[in-house]
């Protein structure tokens, strides 16, 4: 963004002088040499045209001097008696008074036509400024960046420099520390006010800045501080203070917009509970149900209990319990997950040895052996927590085993930089406008009666997602379902042994 300097600049006083006595000379030879063609009239308009160029091209006095130099030299050089300044006849006389005066008013009109001129070009050149600011602005997300950007816009429009301080919750301004005393007490005191400051203001017109606020009484934002201006500086005044009214309103914006983010996530985090107290009432009740009720049955009636029926009512509740672990596990796993902002702690880890404590754990409910394993050997490490991922695997593998009779696959590869872990099962498959929303907390699929609060596939996705990596479904060749998990590889992977 350019400075607004004044838009006429005037040039060196020798070389404006020299254009007057140029503009002069100039007329003088037209004149001599058209004397015996023209009348004397005519060759005063050869003055009048250089005093109207003269009012186009060189300031107010040298454009003035330069009208007077046009009579004098007409009447020396012209005017009979010619060679001096006398004039002999009243109508000449009349002639020079009449020329002085068409002189003077064409100057005058001119410099005024002049000063428009440049006030038209520098409104224009202000109306650019300010929307180059809005349309920077509109892209602008945090308040340290409308800071940064207010402060480069105000250091190149004014003489500066330009100090933009914005407001910090506990009402003092951030970033003075570096500013000098009287500077911070300004910008306090305008912050206090919420009032402009400085010269041409009314307030503390001692001050060699203005201070300006960034917003009204009721929201101030920050105050800016402008240094080594004048007090009839008032446009300039006018423009900083439109200027700063562009950078409060981004800042409303910010606020208004991070303000509507906090409370739809708060409207998402009790829409997240609601819903999860209605879709795990019932899968709660029902297993804590089924142990009350073996439990009471074991305490209350042993004595009349055989072996089997003991071992029938002990595996029962070993089941519910089992059932309302994973349950509890997954259920805090995804609240963890997507209601808090804290890290993971990443490390170094071995896709193989992830998969093997995935097997380890599912190997007691696969007694028949269904899931076939393929991990090929010198796979590169990933950077990822591993109790995550293996509980990822084992949802999936959970999911296989429940939905589906015949042998599922596990199968690791490294595909176009990207590892990618697939469990694939010749299970009915799921339609397509299904697979989307089968990813979604407390949604299950239309599978048999199996029982679930629907939360596995979503936990596996979350955890997907903090990996920085994607968990997609597709449509098995030959029917059924293949679940793909495809991380990012590290290129810099590291050296030597792990710990």
């Amino acid at each position: 963004m350019t400075t607004p300097a004044p838009v006429h600049h005037q040039p060196h006083p020798v070389r404006t002088w020299a254009s007057v006595a140029g503009l002069l000379c100039a007329a003088t030879a037209g004149g001599f040499l058209l004397e015996h063609r023209v009348s004397l009239t005519s060759q005063a308009m050869f003055y009048v045209l250089a005093v109207v160029m003269a009012a186009y091209t060189v300031s107010l006095l040298p454009s003035i001097i330069c009208a007077l130099g046009a009579v004098t030299a007409f009447n020396f050089f012209f005017v009979p008696p010619r060679w001096t300044f006398d004039v002999d006849s009243q109508e000449h006389l009349i002639a020079l008074f009449t020329m002085l005066v068409v002189a003077l008013v064409i100057n005058h009109l001119a410099a005024a036509l002049r000063r428009k001129t440049d006030l038209a070009r520098l409104n224009e050149q202000r109306a650019r400024q300010l929307q180059a600011l809005a349309g920077q602005l509109a892209n602008v997300t945090r308040a340290d960046e409308v800071m940064l950007l207010g402060q480069n816009t105000l250091n190149a429009i004014f003489p500066g420099p330009s100090w933009v301080a914005l407001r910090q919750p506990d009402g003092t301004l951030a970033g003075t520390e570096p500013l000098a005393q009287p500077v911070r007490d300004g910008l306090q005191c305008c912050l206090r006010e919420a009032a402009v400051l400085g010269p041409g203001t009314g307030r503390w017109p001692g001050l060699n800045a203005w201070y300006l606020p960034l917003g009204t009484r009721d929201r101030m934002n920050g105050a800016v501080c402008i240094q080594h201006v004048l007090a009839s500086d008032t446009a300039n005044l006018e423009h900083a203070q439109a200027l700063c009214t562009l950078l409060a309103q981004a800042l409303w914006r910010i606020e208004l917009m991070d303000s509507t983010m906090a409370a739809q996530a708060e409207a998402q985090r009790q829409q997240v509970q609601s819903t999860f107290l209605a879709a795990v009432s019932h899968d709660l009740r029902t297993p804590l149900a089924t142990i009350v009720g073996a439990t009471s049955a074991l305490q209350t009636q042993d004595d009349k209990l055989n072996a089997t029926e003991k071992k029938r009512l002990l595996g029962s509740i070993a089941s519910e319990a089992a059932y309302l672990s994973s349950l509890t596990e997954n259920t805090l796993q995804l609240v963890q997950l997507t209601n808090t902002a804290q890290p993971l702690q990443w490390q170094w880890e071995s896709m193989e040895e992830i998969v093997g404590a995935a097997l380890a754990r599912w190997r007691q409910q696969d007694t028949t052996r269904r899931i076939q394993t393929k991990v090929p050997e010198g796979l590169p490490l990933i950077r990822a927590d591993p109790v995550l991922l293996a509980q990822l695997i084992g949802n999936l593998l959970d999911n296989a085993l429940k939905y589906s009779t015949g042998t599922i696959d596990l199968n690791v590869a490294l595909v176009g930089g990207e590892l990618q872990i697939a469990v694939k099962d010749r299970g009915e498959v799921i339609a397509a406008e299904a697979q989307h929303r089968i990813f979604e907390p407390y949604s299950r699929g239309d599978q048999s009666g199996q029982r679930g609060a629907g939360l596995g596939l979503a936990l596996c996705r979350a955890i997907a997602n903090v990996h920085g990596g994607k968990l997609t479904l597709r449509r098995r060749h030959g029917g059924g379902n293949s679940f793909v998990l495809s991380l990012p590889v590290d290129q810099h992977q590291p050296e030597g042994d792990l710990p």
